[in-house]
């Protein structure tokens, strides 16, 4: 690790004055780079460098679909990146998809002999070269059977692991992390990111589309900073995917996260504040504990109006549809759908209904 944390350090140091610092990826079908004509499929790779900025780091993509760590050597494309590769820069290494096909000789790989030797080949060429190799383990399939999501990479992701603790190399455990992800969203909630496409007659669970691959582009980005803070700089998109910890174990019983429809809540009420006419409320989660703050829609039927009042709150209005006229302090308004008003403690303010639609109000404020 000591020697990552040194190479990392040399090379942002000369990015701020030279080239940008080049990240080489070698991997499967899984993280390929796929043109318009397939979409919506997508690779994590080639999302990669939407998450960084290109004046300080650039990724150069090679993963190739259907490739193991035998035939991505055999074919020769080790050897293309061995062209390129210079000191200061990094090779993602991510593989164990076409290991498994026991059946091809061509790409298979004994996870407990072979697999570890060829990963060896690309580690040992990115540090002759001066680069920083990064080993990652296979991304988990979308595959469940009888509720349970199934590890189909398990004795490949042991063993990369065990060959990364055993010579030093830096890991990102993309198959742990996308494993939570999936049983996160669930089994049906994960199809949107994979190639579950049914106008293409897809069922495919182990590519991504473009959701997919951007989501599994920032695990990677998040797991890599948590092991180089010192490219925190680069990043010009957020990587707040964590679905491990408590976040991935679900919320407290006690204060359990909802799902309602408005209208099993609707409530017929008179104008608020003295005013005018027929209004319906809809006072999302209010019986929620522990919530900080109140969400409310208002719909102020023909006529309607929410009367002046002092205010003892700041609140919001947002208007979603329909027109009215909102006083605050005194001066009067024209509002009409995308309307936002902020009216702050100690301010006087009123809202009527105007002309034949509905003037249908979110209302946000502090409990």
């Amino acid at each position: 690790m000591l020697r990552l944390m040194l190479l990392f350090l040399l090379s942002f140091a000369a990015a701020a004055q030279a080239a940008p610092v080049r990240v080489f990826i070698a991997g499967d079908s899984t993280a390929a780079p796929y043109g318009p004509e397939r979409a919506p499929q997508a690779g994590w790779g080639q999302m990669l460098q939407s998450y960084l900025d290109p004046a300080r780091i650039e990724v150069r993509n090679h993963a190739k679909g259907g490739r193991s760590t035998r035939s991505f050597i055999a074919e020769g494309r080790l050897d293309a990146i061995a062209g390129e590769l210079r000191k200061g820069d990094v090779l993602l290494i991510q593989f164990g998809h076409n290991d498994a096909k026991f059946e091809d000789p061509t790409r298979y790989t004994d996870p407990a002999g072979d697999y570890a030797t060829f990963l060896m080949r690309y580690v040992q060429l990115a540090r002759e070269q001066g680069a920083t190799p990064i080993l990652i383990t296979p991304v988990t399939r979308l595959l469940y059977d009888f509720g349970s999501l199934l590890d189909t990479h398990g004795v490949y992701t042991a063993a990369m692991k065990q060959l990364a603790a055993r010579e030093d190399i830096a890991l990102i455990d993309l198959n742990g992390s996308s494993t939570r992800w999936i049983r996160a969203l669930g089994e049906q909630g994960a199809k949107p990111y994979f190639l579950f496409v049914p106008e293409q007659q897809k069922a495919d669970g182990t590519h991504f589309s473009t959701a997919g691959a951007t989501a599994v582009a920032c695990l990677v980005l998040r797991d890599w900073v948590a092991l180089q803070p010192e490219l925190k700089p680069a990043l010009v998109r957020d990587i707040d995917c964590d679905v491990g910890g408590a976040a991935g174990q679900g919320a407290d019983p006690q204060r359990p996260s909802q799902v309602v429809h408005e209208d099993d809540i609707a409530r017929p009420q008179p104008g608020p504040h003295g005013g005018a006419g027929p209004t319906t409320a809809y006072p999302f989660f209010a019986d929620a504990e522990g919530l900080p703050f109140v969400l409310r829609k208002r719909v102020l039927h023909k006529g309607a109006g929410i009367g002046l009042h002092p205010q003892h709150k700041d609140e919001i209005y947002y208007i979603v549809s329909g027109e009215g006229s909102y006083v605050l302090d005194g001066k009067q308004y024209d509002v009409r759908a995308g309307h936002a008003l902020l009216t702050r403690t100690g301010s006087h303010h009123a809202l009527q209904q105007r002309g034949e639609n509905d003037l249908v109000v979110l209302l946000a404020y502090p409990r």
